[in-house]
């Protein structure tokens, strides 16, 4: 026989990126801090500011994971969210009910966080917009969900095609959102430095008529192309 699981499971928040490193992510746009993974992270393109508008937000994310059209472990993060946190709520990829509502997104505000992601529906847009969380959800979809779990809080959620783990800074705007994982940090903030000046050089370039990059053209004009008559 099956033991019947807890209904919740809870690990406490234990990693978390420093101010200076939080810090360093803020305004970055998602498109650059993907370069500087050389090219991982982004989420499922399903996954979209809310009714198409958004500001840049970048925090801690906190995780959590829901059975599909369930809630409860989404309640019970709101015990654990700490200032600046952006909460990624796993739904399973449900799209039968919301993930979330105006309602469950003023709490998460009123405690703190700065960003909701999940991978299911969100209802209730007007109230959202008041409410004025950034959100970043598949839709939107006024189906109720449940809030009896089983569900956990602060393990790894599989959201978006990504592994998620509290700690891991998580950076999204309008274009999406992208994971930066725990260990990486470091490495990426350094290498932000590197992608900002290649965009502002090649921005600059652009803007004074540049058409065809050098690089292209050395490679059109070498021998590694088949010319067919």
């Amino acid at each position: 026989m099956i033991e019947e699981p807890k209904t919740l499971t809870i690990k406490r928040p234990a990693r978390r990126p420093s101010a200076e490193q939080i810090a360093a992510f803020q305004g970055i746009p998602t498109g650059f801090v993907v370069d500087a993974m050389f090219g991982a992270g982004s989420l499922s393109t399903t996954i979209t500011p809310v009714d198409g508008g958004a500001t840049q937000v970048a925090g801690p994310a906190l995780t959590v994971d829901n059975r599909p059209s369930d809630i409860l472990a989404l309640l019970a993060s709101l015990a654990f969210i700490q200032t600046g946190d952006i909460v990624v709520n796993g739904f399973a990829g449900f799209q039968g009910c919301a993930a979330a509502g105006d309602r469950v997104s003023g709490m998460m505000k009123n405690c703190g966080a700065a960003g909701f992601v999940t991978d299911g529906p969100m209802r209730d847009l007007a109230g959202i917009k008041e409410v004025g969380l950034p959100a970043w959800c598949t839709g939107l979809n006024p189906g109720s969900p449940y809030s009896t779990g089983p569900g956990k809080v602060g393990l790894p959620v599989q959201i978006g095609g990504q592994n998620v783990e509290t700690g891991d800074m998580i950076v999204a705007d309008r274009d999406g959102v992208v994971v930066v994982p725990f260990d990486r940090i470091p490495e990426v903030v350094l290498q932000l430095d590197t992608v900002k000046t290649l965009e502002v050089e090649l921005d600059a370039k652009v803007a004074e008529g540049l058409s065809v990059p050098d690089d292209i053209r050395a490679l059109v004009d070498g021998d590694q192309v088949a010319w067919v008559d």
